[in-house]
Order: C-alpha cells, then structure tokens, then sequence
C-alpha cells in the first residue's frame, strides 16, 4: 500500500479547482447536488445547470414540491435524466424521513435514491467533516495507475480491493484529500495521455515506474453498440403549434416531453425495422405507415409532407438513428387537457424538459433558445 496523502495535499493546495462553485460551501444541499450531477459528466457541461438549478430550487423542500416538469426542464440537456427523477425523490425522503437535513451516516444516506457509497462519503466527508473515503472514476483511476492493479476494475474482487485501498488511505482530512484525488484524476492522471511527468505521485506510482500508466486501467473490449431506429412526427396546426407526448416515468427519457414517435412500445424507444419497412426508408409504404399509424393513434387529420435527412443521437449503450416527419395536421382533434398530450408553440416548447435531439429539432425550427 503507497501513501499518497501528503504529496497529493500538497499538489492540491497550489493547482486544485478551488473555484469550482460546488466548493465554496459546506451545504449538504448544494453538495450533493454536485455529486448528483458530476456522475457521468463533465465539470464543464455540469456547472451552468448546477448554478441555474441552485438559483431555482435552492434546498431540498423546494425540489421536494417542484413539479417534475418544472426538475425536468431544469435538469434538459445534462442526460441520465434517471438522476433527475431520483434527485427529486431523494430530496422527499429527506423531508419525510430526515427532518429536511442529509443523513448524517453512512448507512442511512446509501438508504437515499441515486446515491451511492461513494456519492454518500463525498458529501459526509465535506459537509460534515467526516473520514469517509471515495471511489468515483477519478479516484479509481488514480488508484489503479499507483499501485499498478491489473485485473477488470468492474470485477467485484477489485471492488472490493480498491475499496480497502481507498479507504485505508484517506486521512482525517477527507474533505481536501477526496478532492484533491478528484483533481488529479480530472487534471493529470486522465483516461488517455496522462501527463506523469506533472503528477506529485509519479516517484511512487507503479504503473509509471513499469511504464504502463497508458495500459491501465484494464478496459475489456466493447462490442459495437446496437442500433435503434424510430421516426418523430413534428406536426404543426393551423396555428403554428407542435404536438408533444410525455414519455413514462420510466424508460428512455423517463417524464420529458418528446415528439410522437411512430410506434412507441410503453417505455422504451420504438424499433421500426422489418421485412416489409426498412429501417429509415423514404418510400411510398413507410410514408404510408407512418400517416395512418399517427392519425390512428393520435386521433389526428395528419397530411405528411416530408422525411428530414436521419440524424443520429448515441446512448451509453445503443445509438439511436432517426428521421423527422414534418406534417399538416388540417384538423386537430387532440384535447389539450390530454394527461400526455399538449400542443405548444416552438418557443415554448424550448422551455419544457426536452431531450437533446427533439431540443436540436425544435430549436432548428427558429423556435429559440
């Protein structure tokens, strides 16, 4: 086992990322929003949604109340929109069950949705001073590269291990030492072309001295990813306005509002690819298909005038290819007071919880922001 602690403060102290806004409070609230929102992100994309949510829904019996509209649109644009639902519901359970404040335990705050042990220590160890050690991606990462751990960081053996690391090696002051391990995950020791030479570790890390910090972590091979294949209707009214259907709570985009797609499957993103259709092909048949499949289901008057080229989005693990089917609705029957249907124009539809590729749409339109 190689202490890090004293070197890794040290670089802290002259090149860590003081000014992250997320750092200049010992709030529970804010904390673990941060910690909510790094997972799986970047610090970039993160730090405008994080200050625009704070500015919104400022502690937990706010978010607890908020419409999950009102979560959603917030949260539109930042992805895993499970974290957002899961915020929401964390920020309830702190109410009904905490008295409105963060458990103060380890065991307790694992009991909150969407938080983990290492998400859980994060906060304990900064909100309440607590020596509780970490496990993100960075820190991981740090770990494995220093003591030269070759085996699948995902097998639960190295969990475990590298959770006995972690935590024998952070100090009293877990508070700077978890972010400082953060930072030099962040900063120097990254994912590919880690800058050793700048690391305060690189006289004692393993894996530099055996000339292997490039191979390490292990990453096991990726199958290419699936592919998916659905159309978006974008029918516009008489008065200009789209129609917009609220996906399930759960599923792919859970609780936004989406443009009707050809054959939504209750949660999931429809598949249209058979013998007879193609997938994304322009004919007489899908076209065909496509009109009477939306009339029916949306008790519309749909006249459908054109295919736009297919776009692409990717998933952590499928790609999604589409195409827009821009059409005349002559007569729209559809009730506004629909629980899951709602006609808005462009602009204000920009202000609804979106997923990217249906906000890359509408905003194509010249709908804003």
């Amino acid at each position: 086992m190689i202490p890090i602690a004293e070197p890794l403060l040290a670089w802290y102290t002259r090149h860590g990322r003081h000014d992250l806004p997320w750092r200049q409070t010992r709030d529970p609230y804010p904390l673990w929003l941060a910690e909510i929102m790094l997972q799986q992100t970047r610090v970039e994309s993160v730090k405008p949604y994080y200050t625009r949510f704070l500015q919104t829904l400022p502690a937990w019996r706010a978010l607890a109340a908020a419409p999950q509209d009102q979560v959603l649109a917030l949260w539109s644009g930042l992805g895993y929109y499970t974290r957002a639902r899961n915020a929401q519901r964390a920020a309830q359970v702190v109410m009904a069950s905490f008295a409105g404040h963060f458990p103060d335990t380890l065991e307790k705050a694992v009991t909150l949705p969407g938080v983990g042990r290492s998400t859980a220590a994060a906060v304990l160890a900064s909100a309440y001073g607590q020596r509780q050690a970490i496990l993100d991606a960075n820190a991981r990462r740090v770990l494995i590269r220093s003591h030269a751990i070759d085996a699948d960081p995902k097998a639960t053996a190295t969990q475990q291990w590298l959770w006995t690391l972690a935590s024998a090696l952070t100090p009293e002051d877990a508070h700077g030492y978890n972010q400082a391990i953060q930072d030099l995950g962040a900063m120097i020791c990254t994912p590919r072309q880690p800058r050793c030479p700048d690391c305060p570790l690189a006289s004692r890390c393993k894996a530099h001295a055996q000339g292997r910090s490039h191979a390490l972590p292990v990453t096991a091979h990726k199958p290419p990813k699936p592919q998916r294949h659905t159309f978006f209707l974008l029918a516009a009214d008489p008065e200009g306005r789209i129609l917009l259907e609220k996906r399930p709570d759960s599923g792919i985009w859970g609780g936004l509002w989406c443009l009707p797609q050809a054959a939504p499957d209750g949660g999931e993103l429809s598949i249209l690819c058979n013998d007879t259709l193609p997938p994304l092909e322009d004919t007489p048949a899908v076209r065909q298909f496509l009109q009477e499949a939306w009339s029916r289901r949306l008790r519309l008057d749909l006249q459908l005038l054109a295919l736009a080229e297919e776009q692409q989005h990717v998933f952590t693990h499928f790609q999604l290819r589409f195409r827009c089917a821009h059409a005349r609705v002559l007569d729209s029957a559809v009730a506004d007071s629909a629980a899951t249907l709602r006609w808005y124009h462009p602009a204000d539809a920009l202000t609804q919880g979106l997923p990217t590729p249906i906000r890359r749409i509408l905003r194509n339109l010249g709908g804003g922001r």
